[in-house]
């Protein structure tokens, strides 16, 4: 098998051991890119979405190594970075993926602590922050570098898990724009925000009989009558980071037509 040619572009995927982290790496592993898995604790996920990559990747010059960090901290955030230059010399486009909730009922206003907000905001906010700066010099070296971040319906409506988690949304979505202004012209910055989307999020946070329910709610809602899946979400994700070179500072809407509703 001959290696991968210098000039294929690499992307840095956050939280991809799983979910629309994992169906983008395996998507842009298919498209040539050299992908990095980025992983907090999910070793074993992680490293089975590397080599589903390298295997996607070995026909069109692409390849994938796995990274573990803990984005919320600016330190490791560097090192992830350090990682993939030291690995592949180039950083052409960054996803800003991981992140976390805390299920809780919006009426119920003791049900978040400040402890709570202040988790939310630096795993959902401060490491999108962290990591498209440490990224930063190698995009805009790249000539056509993009950031894509994974924000949420929530964002806007206020509504999904808890009311922290929204404000999290809300905040990476005026972060779209305000980083957007300021990396233009090297390099693209966009939102996806997603309502439901059909992976096991929903069942880790709340469990399985809620998440059903969530499901059945927002199916009803759509106007496409049906529910986003993660390879849906990961198209435009792939769409966003490979292209769509003339876009910057937007923030897409993911939920089958929910928020028409």
């Amino acid at each position: 098998m001959s290696a991968a040619p210098v000039t294929s572009k690499v992307v840095i995927i956050t939280g991809a051991a799983s979910g629309i982290g994992a169906e983008t790496a395996r998507m842009m592993a298919a498209k040539g890119w050299r992908v990095v898995v980025n992983y907090r604790t999910s070793v074993d996920a992680a490293e089975k979405v590397t080599a589903e990559c390298k295997a996607l990747g070995a026909a069109s010059g692409g390849g994938a190594i796995a990274v573990q960090a803990d984005v919320s901290d600016d330190d490791a955030c560097k090192a992830l970075v350090e990682a993939t230059l030291k690995a592949y010399g180039r950083i052409d486009a960054l996803m800003n993926n991981a992140g976390e909730t805390k299920a809780a009922p919006a009426a119920d206003l003791d049900a978040l602590s400040g402890d709570d907000f202040m988790r939310l905001y630096r795993n959902n906010v401060v490491s999108v922050y962290q990591m498209t700066r440490a990224a930063a010099p190698a995009l805009k070296a790249s000539g056509n570098g993009s950031v894509v971040n994974i924000g949420s319906r929530a964002g806007v409506t206020g509504g999904g898990t808890s009311t922290a988690y929204a404000a999290t949304k809300a905040a990476v979505h005026t972060l779209t724009k305000s980083l957007a202004r300021v990396l233009g012209p090297q390099v693209r910055v966009n939102c996806v925000a997603p309502g439901y989307v059909d992976t096991t999020w929903h069942i880790r946070g709340r469990g399985q009989e809620h998440a059903d329910k969530a499901k059945a709610g927002m199916i009803a809602k759509a106007s496409l009558k049906k529910v986003v899946t993660a390879a849906e979400m990961a198209e435009v994700c792939v769409m966003m980071l490979a292209g769509a070179t003339a876009m910057t500072g937007e923030v897409i809407f993911m939920d089958a037509g929910v928020h028409l509703a």
